[in-house]
Protein backbone atom coordinates (compact mmCIF):
# COMPACT_ATOMS: atom_id res chain seq x y z
CA UNK A 1 0.00 0.00 0.00
CA UNK A 2 1.35 3.42 -0.90
CA UNK A 3 1.62 6.18 1.70
CA UNK A 4 -1.11 8.07 -0.17
CA UNK A 5 -3.43 5.04 0.03
CA UNK A 6 -2.59 4.63 3.70
CA UNK A 7 -3.51 8.26 4.35
CA UNK A 8 -6.81 7.88 2.52
CA UNK A 9 -7.72 4.67 4.34
CA UNK A 10 -6.73 6.07 7.74
CA UNK A 11 -8.53 9.35 7.11
CA UNK A 12 -11.70 7.46 6.12
CA UNK A 13 -11.66 5.58 9.41
CA UNK A 14 -11.03 8.76 11.41
CA UNK A 15 -13.65 10.78 9.52
CA UNK A 16 -16.18 7.97 10.01
CA UNK A 17 -15.48 7.87 13.74
CA UNK A 18 -15.25 11.62 14.46
CA UNK A 19 -16.62 13.44 11.41
CA UNK A 20 -14.59 15.39 8.89
CA UNK A 21 -14.56 18.54 11.02
CA UNK A 22 -13.63 16.56 14.15
CA UNK A 23 -10.31 15.35 12.74
CA UNK A 24 -7.16 17.41 12.33
CA UNK A 25 -4.38 16.96 9.80
CA UNK A 26 -2.12 16.22 12.75
CA UNK A 27 -4.37 13.34 13.86
CA UNK A 28 -4.33 11.84 10.38
CA UNK A 29 -0.56 12.12 10.20
CA UNK A 30 -0.07 10.63 13.67
CA UNK A 31 -2.35 7.69 12.84
CA UNK A 32 -0.24 7.10 9.71
CA UNK A 33 3.04 7.37 11.59
CA UNK A 34 4.03 10.69 10.02
CA UNK A 35 3.85 14.31 11.12
CA UNK A 36 0.88 16.44 10.15
CA UNK A 37 3.03 18.62 7.89
CA UNK A 38 4.36 15.49 6.12
CA UNK A 39 0.80 14.84 4.96
CA UNK A 40 1.14 17.91 2.74
CA UNK A 41 3.66 16.02 0.61
CA UNK A 42 0.70 13.93 -0.57
CA UNK A 43 -2.30 16.28 -0.29
CA UNK A 44 -2.53 20.06 -0.31
CA UNK A 45 -5.18 20.13 2.45
CA UNK A 46 -7.59 18.07 4.51
CA UNK A 47 -10.26 19.06 1.97
CA UNK A 48 -8.08 17.51 -0.73
CA UNK A 49 -7.92 14.28 1.29
CA UNK A 50 -11.72 14.13 1.45
CA UNK A 51 -12.02 14.96 -2.25
CA UNK A 52 -9.49 12.32 -3.28
CA UNK A 53 -11.23 9.79 -1.07
CA UNK A 54 -14.75 10.30 -2.40
CA UNK A 55 -13.85 11.02 -6.03
CA UNK A 56 -11.50 8.04 -6.07
CA UNK A 57 -14.02 5.58 -4.74
CA UNK A 58 -16.69 6.90 -7.11
CA UNK A 59 -14.29 6.37 -10.02
CA UNK A 60 -13.54 2.86 -8.79
CA UNK A 61 -17.22 1.94 -8.49
CA UNK A 62 -17.92 3.23 -11.99
CA UNK A 63 -14.92 1.47 -13.53
CA UNK A 64 -15.78 -1.85 -11.89
CA UNK A 65 -19.46 -1.46 -12.75
CA UNK A 66 -18.63 -1.00 -16.42
CA UNK A 67 -16.29 -3.99 -16.41
CA UNK A 68 -18.87 -6.24 -14.78
CA UNK A 69 -21.58 -5.30 -17.27
CA UNK A 70 -19.16 -5.79 -20.16
CA UNK A 71 -18.28 -9.31 -19.06
CA UNK A 72 -21.86 -10.39 -18.25
CA UNK A 73 -23.77 -12.66 -20.59
CA UNK A 74 -27.22 -11.23 -19.77
CA UNK A 75 -28.86 -8.35 -17.88
CA UNK A 76 -29.68 -10.74 -15.02
CA UNK A 77 -26.04 -11.86 -14.80
CA UNK A 78 -24.90 -8.22 -14.97
CA UNK A 79 -27.18 -7.29 -12.08
CA UNK A 80 -26.00 -10.27 -10.03
CA UNK A 81 -22.41 -9.23 -10.63
CA UNK A 82 -23.13 -5.57 -9.82
CA UNK A 83 -24.93 -6.53 -6.60
CA UNK A 84 -22.10 -8.87 -5.58
CA UNK A 85 -19.47 -6.21 -6.26
CA UNK A 86 -21.35 -3.43 -4.48
CA UNK A 87 -22.08 -5.72 -1.51
CA UNK A 88 -18.42 -6.68 -1.18
CA UNK A 89 -17.45 -3.02 -1.42
CA UNK A 90 -19.97 -2.03 1.27
CA UNK A 91 -18.82 -4.75 3.63
CA UNK A 92 -15.14 -3.84 3.19
CA UNK A 93 -15.53 -0.07 3.23
CA UNK A 94 -18.12 0.79 5.84
CA UNK A 95 -16.17 3.88 6.85
CA UNK A 96 -16.34 5.30 3.31
CA UNK A 97 -20.11 4.88 3.30
CA UNK A 98 -20.37 6.79 6.58
CA UNK A 99 -18.09 9.55 5.29
CA UNK A 100 -20.03 9.81 2.02
CA UNK A 101 -23.34 10.09 3.86
CA UNK A 102 -22.28 12.42 6.64
CA UNK A 103 -19.51 14.58 5.19
CA UNK A 104 -20.75 15.03 1.62
CA UNK A 105 -21.41 18.75 2.17
CA UNK A 106 -17.80 19.28 3.27
CA UNK A 107 -16.49 18.43 -0.18
CA UNK A 108 -15.16 21.34 -2.19
CA UNK A 109 -17.74 22.28 -4.88
CA UNK A 110 -15.73 20.97 -7.83
CA UNK A 111 -15.19 17.60 -6.13
CA UNK A 112 -18.86 17.44 -5.14
CA UNK A 113 -19.88 17.94 -8.77
CA UNK A 114 -17.38 15.31 -9.96
CA UNK A 115 -18.70 12.78 -7.43
CA UNK A 116 -22.29 13.56 -8.50
CA UNK A 117 -21.37 13.03 -12.17
CA UNK A 118 -19.63 9.71 -11.45
CA UNK A 119 -22.50 8.55 -9.27
CA UNK A 120 -25.06 9.40 -11.97
CA UNK A 121 -23.06 7.33 -14.45
CA UNK A 122 -22.88 4.43 -11.98
CA UNK A 123 -26.64 4.59 -11.39
CA UNK A 124 -27.21 4.64 -15.14
CA UNK A 125 -25.18 1.43 -15.55
CA UNK A 126 -27.55 -0.30 -13.15
CA UNK A 127 -30.62 1.36 -14.68
CA UNK A 128 -29.65 0.25 -18.18
CA UNK A 129 -29.46 -3.38 -17.07
CA UNK A 130 -32.78 -3.08 -15.25
CA UNK A 131 -34.38 -1.67 -18.41
CA UNK A 132 -32.95 -4.53 -20.46
CA UNK A 133 -34.31 -7.03 -17.95
CA UNK A 134 -37.71 -5.38 -17.47
CA UNK A 135 -38.84 -4.31 -20.94
CA UNK A 136 -40.86 -1.09 -20.87
CA UNK A 137 -39.41 0.04 -17.53
CA UNK A 138 -39.10 3.83 -17.51
CA UNK A 139 -35.61 5.23 -16.93
CA UNK A 140 -36.66 7.18 -13.83
CA UNK A 141 -38.15 4.06 -12.25
CA UNK A 142 -35.01 2.05 -13.10
CA UNK A 143 -32.85 4.73 -11.48
CA UNK A 144 -35.10 4.73 -8.41
CA UNK A 145 -34.75 0.95 -8.18
CA UNK A 146 -30.95 1.26 -8.38
CA UNK A 147 -30.93 3.88 -5.64
CA UNK A 148 -33.14 1.69 -3.46
CA UNK A 149 -30.74 -1.22 -3.91
CA UNK A 150 -27.82 1.05 -2.97
CA UNK A 151 -29.70 2.12 0.14
CA UNK A 152 -30.18 -1.49 1.16
CA UNK A 153 -26.61 -2.52 0.45
CA UNK A 154 -25.08 0.66 1.89
CA UNK A 155 -26.90 0.06 5.18
CA UNK A 156 -23.95 -2.10 6.30
CA UNK A 157 -22.53 0.44 8.77
CA UNK A 158 -25.86 0.19 10.62
CA UNK A 159 -27.23 -3.24 9.73
CA UNK A 160 -24.11 -5.38 9.95
CA UNK A 161 -25.26 -7.18 13.08
CA UNK A 162 -24.29 -10.62 11.84
CA UNK A 163 -20.96 -11.89 10.49
CA UNK A 164 -19.97 -10.48 7.10
CA UNK A 165 -20.43 -13.74 5.19
CA UNK A 166 -23.99 -14.12 6.46
CA UNK A 167 -24.64 -10.42 5.87
CA UNK A 168 -23.32 -10.73 2.32
CA UNK A 169 -25.90 -13.42 1.59
CA UNK A 170 -28.73 -11.44 3.16
CA UNK A 171 -27.88 -8.28 1.22
CA UNK A 172 -27.41 -10.05 -2.10
CA UNK A 173 -30.67 -12.02 -1.82
CA UNK A 174 -32.65 -8.97 -0.77
CA UNK A 175 -31.18 -6.71 -3.44
CA UNK A 176 -31.67 -9.23 -6.22
CA UNK A 177 -35.20 -9.92 -5.03
CA UNK A 178 -36.00 -6.23 -5.18
CA UNK A 179 -34.36 -5.68 -8.57
CA UNK A 180 -35.36 -8.82 -10.42
CA UNK A 181 -38.72 -9.41 -8.79
CA UNK A 182 -39.97 -5.85 -9.41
Amino acid sequence: MTRRDQILETAAELFAAKGFHGVSVGEIGKACGISGPALYKHFESKDAVLAAMLVGISERLLEEGRARVESASSPHDALESLVAWHTDFALRHRSLIVVQDRDWQSLPPSARERVRQLQREYVDIWAAQLRRLHRGLHTDRARAMAHAAFGLINSTPHSGLIPDEAMRGVLQRMAMGALVGS
